[in-house]
Parts: structure tokens; C-alpha cells; sequence
């Protein structure tokens, strides 16, 4: 499947901004979006049960 290179830099930089989003709220002591840690690969209910942000 060819996906073209401006998909794949649009792709790249959606992730690198979830991942800035993701850290910004954990700094300030609040919770990620959803989408942002979907978008990460990570599972919500599971960044829920750590207890501490």
C-alpha cells in the first residue's frame, strides 16, 4: 500500500503532537486525552489505574 510521502510526514507529526500533549498534561498534573493516548498506542483505562499524574 503506497501512502505517499505527505501522508506519512502527517502521520509522524499527529503522533509527535499527541505525544507533546500527552506530556504537557502529565507535567501539569492532569490527565491525557483519550485520543491522545489511543493515538500512542497506549490504553486509557490503563493509564487510569496508575494512580498518579
Amino acid at each position: 500500500m503506497d501512502r505517499g510521502l505527505f501522508f506519512v510526514i502527517g502521520d509522524f507529526s499527529n503522533t509527535f503532537g499527541s505525544a507533546a500533549a500527552a506530556s504537557r498534561a502529565v507535567e501539569a498534573g492532569r490527565k491525557p486525552r483519550r485520543g491522545d493516548l489511543k493515538k500512542l498506542g497506549i490504553d486509557p483505562a490503563a493509564f487510569d489505574r496508575i494512580g498518579h499524574f
